[in-house]
């Protein structure tokens, strides 16, 4: 292989579209120093996984030799990106847009490479555009074309109102890459709309049109919906390294590839061997130790991965843990369940009565730690080990 199939194999890896490849892969054969664009409305103060799908492939074109562009939107993040709502979305203050930029820039260089990242605030030339040069911009669009939007088509069928401003948040987001001559720009599937917009006005502007990359959205611990906080199935990236441990090793083998493909500095070829090894008869468990490491590695240090495996090793593994745990998916229609429900449902106990008894007895335990609330609730999205005395184990999913 040769080190441009090389570099587009690393670059295409966990993507969900690249559009145009082929305009990707002239350019990188002609040996261009890439600028690539990434925005971030900071909406919210901290970054879990998901959010670092996107990051972790800036990360690879840095490590290919290119510049990377974490653009705050701090202009845009006034305005109030529309993407995905069914209702004008509530704009944020420009105290609480600095403070959340603030922790982001702390946080994405736990991944990013400083000296070959370039840290903008859109605010720069937005708010130099002014009236007129918003009024021209916004000449260059279509109503038309901007209720082709999946949301504002939607809300524009069942007589829901859109706002005017929020047309404008995709021409923001459009001109940014033409300011900053951008040669890729990347988000989320749900970004599709607003990143062909950029490459529309870079094109009547006279630019080459940016590449534009789209990635998935991680699934969370779940397996089924995307990572969130408010789904309670994510992992935060600030959290203590044995939680995140736990978390990590409570999702299946099967999604286990998933985060290895978008979450992993692995390459191609070394994820390709540890699959070929599990097909062999190496235990998965085995496997999903290394992705732990490597991620808390990433947030915390190497001493703090090897302690956390060996906290886990300590508190699962001798306390008589089977290798082979059964798994149970508990549909509750998404209302949550009980705890002693869920433990009945799972084979665990023979009734609800004996599973409050065991609970009183401190019996009952979800991912190693003591339950003593007989009220807990398990909420849709949450994903654990249930425990009831030494023998008894569960792999809960609750839909």
């Amino acid at each position: 292989m040769t080190d441009l199939h090389k570099a587009v194999s690393l670059i295409a890896r966990g993507t969900d579209e690249i559009t145009k490849l082929e305009e990707l892969e002239d350019r990188l054969a002609a040996g261009k120093r890439l600028r690539v664009k990434v925005g971030f409305d900071p909406t919210a103060p901290d970054l879990h996984l998901g959010h670092t799908v996107i990051i972790n492939k800036m990360r690879q074109f840095q490590d290919l030799g290119h510049t990377v562009i974490f653009l705050i939107g701090d202009f845009t993040g006034l305005i109030g990106d529309p993407t995905g709502k069914s209702a004008t979305r509530k704009a944020l203050t420009p105290e609480q847009v600095k403070e959340n930029a603030e922790t982001y820039t702390r946080q994405v260089f736990k991944i990013l490479d400083p000296d070959q990242t370039e840290i903008r605030f859109n605010s720069e030339w937005l708010n130099e555009l002014g009236s007129a040069g918003m009024v021209k911009l916004a000449a260059k669009y279509t109503v038309a074309r901007m209720l082709e939007r999946d949301d504002f088509e939607s809300r524009y069928k069942n007589n829901l109102p859109i706002a005017i401003h929020e047309f404008l948040y995709p021409l923001a987001q459009g001109y940014d890459s033409v300011v900053l001559e951008c040669d890729v720009e990347m988000g989320g599937t749900d970004q599709k709309f607003n990143l062909h917009v950029g490459r529309h006005l870079q094109q009547h502007y006279g630019q080459p049109p940016q590449v534009i990359i789209t990635l998935p959205l991680l699934e969370g611990l779940d397996g089924v919906q995307k990572m969130s906080k408010s789904l309670d199935n994510y992992v935060g990236i600030t959290e203590p390294p044995g939680e995140m441990f736990g978390k990590l090793m409570s999702i299946t083998d099967e999604l286990m590839w998933r985060y290895f493909d978008l979450l992993s500095f692995r390459s191609n070829e070394e994820i390709a061997a540890l699959k070929a090894e599990v097909e062999q008869g190496r235990n998965p468990r085995d496997v999903k130790f290394l992705l732990c490491e490597e991620i808390i590695e990433r947030f915390h240090s190497r001493e703090a991965a090897v302690a956390a495996h060996e906290e886990f090793i300590s508190r699962f593994q001798q306390g008589q843990m089977p290798e082979d745990i059964p798994e149970k998916t508990l549909e509750t229609g998404g209302q949550g369940i009980g705890i002693a429900a869920a433990l009945s449902q799972c084979g665990l106990t023979s009734s609800n009565s004996e599973a409050f008894r065991m609970i009183q007895q401190g019996g009952v335990r979800i991912d190693g730690e003591k339950i003593s609330d007989r009220k807990l609730v398990l909420e849709p999205g949450f994903t654990g080990i249930l425990q009831v005395g030494k023998r008894k184990f569960c792999k809960s999913s609750i839909k």
